[in-house]
This record gives structure tokens, C-alpha cells and sequence, in this order.
């Protein structure tokens, strides 16, 4: 049994997560341009199956089940499986609040392997996933590598970690706070500290030290091995600290400066941006609104966090129906264009489709 007080957070964060995703779907839709002799374009269709993944292991994580399947429903997805291993009460409360048609209590390389090939085992009978999403282990992380292109995946999530861009306007308690926060999540998880403030970066680590003496057990231990390769970087200019930023491409980057949103305006590499010293990374965690599933091991540099459009196949197509359009000087120029194209390609038979298509 929940409390009145879990009921309502966990409903307030289910809406907030919802919200952003509809209004992501939204941001992208059917199109369609003329090109010489008809039409061209591109629909956007969700998948038919999707299965979401959600660590169980050292702590319930019912927020990974809000931002994988509310995701997922936002998207359009008809059938969506979810999976987390030994599930909390809480857990099973936010699996029905998103809308799971299937839960398997179940996790690791099985629970990846049973949603990607699917199940018909007597009366239980669990769909093929079209693609699967969510962070895991390294066990879970493998078996998405495995089945990779079988179905589809979001990413190869790594250690979670979180950089943190300040200057002497920062606060060192705020800033020791959110990297123990990150820190708590794995024992090889990093809290990195990129500053212009010498002054700071000794304020951070002595507030760390005592902020650490206080935190509750196991999350102590996990912390205080998580900061063993943890660092700080003091930089003699804020360009420096974004330079030394996109270098490492972090999964999480705060930004607690003077002019914090210009700072993060010139940021290019990072799964997700906090900017200000109220847009605490906890909060992203937890349902501000986007997703908290965010590309790890510095491949913020070429992908981005999870979002609708893992659910979405973007397919293009092409019409050419009327026969006046494709007797047009601009039609028949396209069609002696692929000819010669063909021929330099060295493919005579893609000519000789071609040359079908010329109007004499």
C-alpha cells in the first residue's frame, strides 16, 4: 500500500513526464513537397511493440519505469513491456500508472533476451519488442549489444556521471550536494567539478567531506567508492572549463555560473543540460519533464537522451501517378539524370529501369 503522499508524487510526476513527451511528438509530423513529376514526403509512425527496461537491483527505480513506458505510450507505441526485477510496491504502482500492458518480474541478459525474442510458453505469451530502451548493468548493457539490430535499442548506457561547470558565484554546499547525489547512484559512477574558483573548488571538497559523514548507509559507502574516481579540474577561464566539458561529453552537466544560460549556449557535447543553480539534476531524475535515460561514456557527442522519437520510424516516400506530370521537361530531366548517374555507377540495369520512365 502507498501513502496519500506517494500516490500524489508519483501521479504529479507521471504528468510532467507525460507533458513533455506529447509535446515532443507533436514537434515533428507528416510532410510532403512536390519534386518533378509528383510528390514526395515522409510519415511518422510509431512502433508496434516496445519493451522498457528498469534497474531493481540496489534501489527501486519506479522513475525508470515512468520515463521508459510513459515515453513509449506518448510515442503511439500499441504494446508496451516492461521489465524490472524483484518490483517494490511503488514499482508496480508507477508500471500501472504508465500504462504497461505486460510486466515481467524478471531482470538482466533474460529479461532482454524475452522481450527482443519474445515468449509462448503455455498461456503466458509476451510479443516480440521492437525496439528495447533503458538503463541496466553491464549485464544488461551486453545483452542489448547482443541483440542489437535484431530489434532496435536507445543506447549502451555506462556509468551514470555529472560535471558541473561553476564559477565563484556557486554555492559549495549546492554543488557538493548534487556531485554526492550522482555519486550515490554506483560505486563507479563520477562526480566531476570544473571550476574558474580555486577558492570553491577547496569550499566543494571540504563540504563534500562533511556532507559524506552524514549520509545514511548503504548510500555512504557507494558515494564515498564512486568519489575515488571522481576530480576536479581548475581552469583559468569559463571557456577553458566548456572546452574540458565537451571533451569529456558528460551524461549530466550543470551549470552554476554568472550568466549560467549563455555558459551552456556554448556547450556542445553532454546528454542533458541543468543551467542555473535551481536546475538541480535530481530534478530531471524525478519528472521535471525530460527524460532522465541519457547517453553515457562521452557518446553525448553524437547521440542524445531517450525520447519519443526511439519509438518512431520516420519513413519516406515517393508518388508519381499522374501521367501529364511525369511527361513534364523537369520529370524527364530527373529521369536522363538517373540514367547518367547509373551508367558512371557502373549499373546498367538501374539505366535501363530508368529509360522506361523516358516519354518520347
Amino acid at each position: 500500500d502507498l501513502s496519500e503522499q506517494d500516490r500524489t508524487a508519483l501521479v504529479n510526476i507521471h504528468n510532467r513526464i507525460q507533458t513533455f513527451a506529447q509535446a515532443q511528438r507533436t514537434s515533428i509530423t507528416d510532410m510532403e513537397v512536390n519534386v518533378p513529376g509528383g510528390k514526395a514526403g515522409h510519415t511518422v509512425s510509431p512502433c508496434t511493440a516496445a519493451g522498457c527496461y528498469a534497474p531493481g537491483g540496489r534501489y527501486p527505480l519506479p522513475s525508470s519505469v515512468l520515463m521508459t513506458a510513459i515515453t513509449a505510450r506518448a510515442a503511439g507505441v500499441d504494446t508496451v513491456v516492461l521489465a524490472t526485477p524483484r518490483p517494490a510496491p511503488i514499482t508496480l504502482a508507477a508500471a500501472h500508472l504508465a500504462g504497461a500492458d505486460y510486466l515481467l518480474c524478471v531482470g538482466g541478459a533474460q529479461a532482454i533476451a524475452t522481450m527482443a525474442y519474445g515468449m509462448d510458453y503455455s498461456s503466458v505469451k509476451i510479443p516480440k519488442c521492437d525496439v528495447i530502451v533503458g538503463p541496466g548493468n553491464q549485464w544488461v548493457t551486453a545483452a542489448k549489444s547482443i541483440v542489437q539490430g535484431y530489434c532496435g535499442i536507445d543506447m549502451l548506457a555506462g556509468p551514470s556521471e555529472v560535471l558541473v561547470i561553476c564559477d565563484e558565484t556557486a554555492s559549495s554546499k549546492v554543488v557538493a550536494a548534487d556531485l554526492i547525489a550522482q555519486a550515490e547512484h554506483d560505486v563507479v559512477a563520477r562526480a566531476i567539478l570544473v571550476t574558474t574558483s580555486q577558492q570553491l573548488e577547496q569550499e566543494v571538497n571540504t563540504e563534500v567531506i562533511e556532507q559524506l559523514s552524514k549520509l545514511p548507509e548503504p548510500n555512504q559507502s557507494t558515494a564515498r567508492a564512486a568519489m575515488k574516481q571522481s576530480f576536479s579540474v581548475l581552469c583559468g577561464t569559463l571557456d577553458e572549463c566548456v572546452q574540458i566539458s565537451d571533451t569529456i561529453a558528460p551524461e549530466h552537466l550543470e551549470i552554476h555560473t554568472a550568466n549560467a544560460w549563455k555558459i551552456g549556449q556554448q556547450c556542445r557535447h553532454y546528454g542533458g543540460l541543468f543551467v542555473g543553480s535551481g536546475a538541480a539534476e535530481v530534478l530531471g531524475d524525478y519528472g521535471a519533464g525530460p527524460n532522465h535515460t541519457l547517453p553515457t561514456g562521452g557518446t553525448g557527442r553524437y547521440t542524445g537522451g531517450l525520447s519519443v522519437f526511439d519509438f518512431l520510424r520516420i519513413r519516406t516516400y515517393l508518388r508519381m501517378e499522374d501521367t501529364e506530370e511525369l511527361s513534364s521537361k523537369e520529370c524527364q530531366d530527373m529521369v536522363q539524370d538517373t540514367i547518367t548517374m547509373a551508367r558512371l555507377e557502373g549499373l546498367e540495369g538501374h539505366a535501363r529501369a530508368a529509360e522506361q520512365r523516358l516519354r518520347k
